[in-house]
């Protein structure tokens, strides 16, 4: 395959580069950046010290033409302009961002505060959450990788959310994200002198993933209300914790959950359920593609707690866009990600 990476010099786009490089059905990578063309990729990267890729600029004429899949691993505002314009070529078009994931253009102003995508562009989209979409994902020319938190979240809840075992209409998830989820850029939010040794939440019932996780639960269980969501920066570089809380339309014992999970995923190689009383943390997954789930259920109040931890960078960006690719290209979902997490 020959693949192009637009935005190769943030996080996610480097990340897609460390994984493609290694992918063994990759035969070419293409690095495109429109404020740093012409330097090479190892100037921004020293620990690509021995690559010698030059960044370039966009041609989507040519990039359509001649490339397998393209990924957008670009700020919002920027897919909504360029997919159109790379879309109807040779490959795929995988969008990091925002743009593509929401259905109503007038939902993603409101929350993103840009342009939207047009229509058109958004009808052909396929939302690709890869344990809960797959068929669709294996078919599509245009897929948005679904936002960091809403794969932690939506994995996490999906097996009681698509059987109706919980109530719609109170939802909570807690969730806390490394500061790379914020990007490369720091901000006064991010300063090591602001982040190290606090814990901060932010964007309180503002978060720009509401909408993404609401559609979701909604094609679950069109009763679904109006979520409550909270996002909280913690003191580490990657990696995210989504606790989510549920109250169950009848009563469960814990045993019957962890089976529910089990039985849920069973063919989805990157999703790892813990056992009745074991619970995940971030580390159990760092720089690899899993989501791993623990759960607890508390038989006084009925309410179910679910754990979902991952890597923001990988399962949340970079490696859950590698694993929708092999997907479209008819190869083994699992190729050029079967990473042992990193540890310590």
């Amino acid at each position: 395959m020959d693949i192009g990476i637009i935005g190769a010099t943030g996080y996610g786009g480097v990340e897609l580069f460390r994984l493609l490089y290694n992918h063994p059905e990759v035969k070419t990578i293409n690095l495109y950046s429109s404020s740093q063309s012409g330097e090479f990729i190892q100037e921004i990267y020293s620990h690509l010290n021995n690559e010698e890729y030059v960044l370039k600029d966009l041609d989507t004429e040519v990039m359509k033409q001649q490339l397998d899949v393209i990924f957008l691993a670009t700020p919002a505002g920027v897919s909504s302009e360029l997919t159109p314009q790379l879309a109807g070529g040779k490959g795929v078009v995988i969008d990091l961002s925002g743009d593509l994931r929401l259905n109503s253009p007038e939902e993603y102003t409101a929350w993103y505060k840009k342009a939207p995508a047009s229509e058109e562009v958004l009808k052909q989209s396929v939302y690709g959450l890869s344990e809960w979409n797959k068929e669709a994902i294996q078919s599509a020319k245009i897929i948005a990788n679904p936002g960091c938190y809403p794969t932690a979240a939506l994995i996490g809840l999906g097996p009681v959310m698509h059987e109706r075992l919980a109530d719609p209409s109170r939802i909570i998830i807690d969730a806390k994200s490394g500061v790379s989820g914020a990007g490369k850029n720091s901000n006064h939010v991010t300063h090591f002198a602001n982040t190290q040794e606090n814990f901060r939440i932010y964007k309180v019932n503002q978060h720009q993933h509401i909408p993404e996780i609401e559609q979701q639960l909604g094609n679950w269980n069109e009763e679904t209300e109006p979520i409550t969501f909270s996002t909280h920066l913690v003191p580490m570089t990657r990696g995210i914790m989504a606790t989510m809380y549920v109250e169950l339309n009848n009563v469960l014992s814990l045993e019957e959950l962890v089976d529910l999970y089990q039985t849920a995923y069973k063919d989805h190689p990157f999703v790892r359920v813990r056992g009745a009383g074991d619970f995940p943390c971030t580390r159990d997954v760092y720089a690899s593609n899993y989501c791993d789930i623990g759960l607890a259920m508390d038989e006084r109040t009925g309410r179910l707690t679910i754990v979902a931890v991952i890597d923001n960078l990988m399962k949340g960006a970079a490696s859950q866009a590698v694993q929708n690719m092999n997907l479209t290209q008819g190869i083994d979902e699992t190729t050029g990600l079967m990473h042992v997490p990193v540890y310590p």
